[in-house]
C-alpha cells in the first residue's frame, strides 16, 4: 500500500502530465489554453469534444477561480476536478464520471504478451493517424486528433493483427512521466494483451520514466492487473442541460 504522502506526489505528477496532454490537444486545434499559476489549467474557448475546459492542479483551488474564466454559457462545459475536491452542483454541473489516477513505476516488469498478441508500432503520418482514429472511434472519422500531435512529446501507438489496427493507445511525455490514455481494443482484441503491448512499447521508448493516467470501471481493473496502483480519485463535471 502506498503511503499518503507518496500517493499525493504520484497523483500530482499524473495530474500535471494529463494537463499537458489536454494542452497539446487544444493547441493542435488552434486554441490558446493557459496555466493560472500552479493551481489551474484552462481554456477560455470551448475545448474539443471529450476534453475539459479546466483541470485543477491543486486541491485547494476554489470553484469560483475555476469557473470564472471558462465559458459556462455555451453547451458542453466540463471541469476535470483532479482531486475530487469541488462541489459544482450548485453551479449547474453534474458529475459525468468518477475515476482513479493510476501510477506504474519505471522499470516495473512488463506483462508478457502471448504469441498471437498484436504487433505494436508508432503511427507515423496523417494517413495512419486517420486509420488509428477510425479504429478508436468505431470506424468514425472524428477529426479529434490532428496530425500536428505526431512526434514531439506525443506518440500514438497501434497494435496490429493481420495488418489491421485492433488496439491502440496514446503516450504523452510531460512532468517526468509518460501518460497513457485513449487505450482501446476492437475486433475482439484482448484488453489485457493490449495493456501488455502498449506498456512494452512505452518501456522500450522511455525505460526510465513512470507511466501514469486515469481509468474507471473495468478499464481500471485491467490497469491494476497490469501493474498499476490507484493513487487518488478524480471527478469530471459537466454543465447540465439548462444548468
Amino acid at each position: 500500500m502506498i503511503m499518503d504522502g507518496t500517493s499525493a506526489a504520484l497523483r500530482r505528477r499524473a495530474v500535471l502530465n494529463n494537463a499537458g496532454w489536454c494542452d497539446a490537444v487544444c493547441r493542435a486545434h488552434g486554441l490558446s489554453p493557459r496555466y493560472e499559476g500552479e493551481g489551474l489549467w484552462l481554456s477560455t474557448v470551448r475545448t474539443p469534444p471529450l476534453y475539459p475546459d479546466a483541470v485543477t492542479l491543486d486541491a485547494s483551488v476554489p470553484a469560483r477561480s475555476v469557473l470564472l474564466p471558462v465559458d459556462t454559457d455555451s453547451p458542453g462545459c466540463s471541469v476535470k476536478d483532479s482531486f475530487a475536491a469541488l462541489d459544482l452542483a450548485g453551479d449547474g454541473f453534474e458529475v459525468l464520471f468518477e475515476a482513479q489516477w493510476i501510477h506504474r513505476p519505471a522499470g516495473a516488469p512488463v506483462p508478457a504478451a502471448g504469441p498471437s498478441a498484436p504487433q505494436w508500432s508508432e503511427v507515423r503520418d496523417a494517413v495512419e493517424l486517420a486509420a488509428w482514429e477510425a479504429a478508436w472511434a468505431g470506424e468514425e472519422d472524428t477529426g479529434l486528433f490532428r496530425p500536428s500531435l505526431l512526434g514531439g512529446d506525443s506518440t500514438f501507438l497501434a497494435g496490429r493483427a493481420g495488418g489491421r489496427i485492433v488496439a491502440g493507445a496514446v503516450a504523452h511525455t510531460a512532468a517526468g512521466a509518460v501518460g497513457v490514455s485513449n487505450l482501446f481494443t476492437c475486433d475482439g482484441a484482448d484488453a489485457d494483451a493490449a495493456w501488455a503491448g502498449a506498456l512494452s512499447a512505452i518501456a522500450a521508448r522511455h525505460p526510465d520514466l513512470p507511466v501514469v493516467g486515469y481509468e474507471h470501471g473495468e478499464d481500471l481493473d485491467t490497469a491494476l492487473r497490469n501493474g498499476f496502483t490507484a493513487v487518488g480519485p478524480l471527478r469530471v463535471w459537466l454543465r447540465a442541460a439548462g444548468g
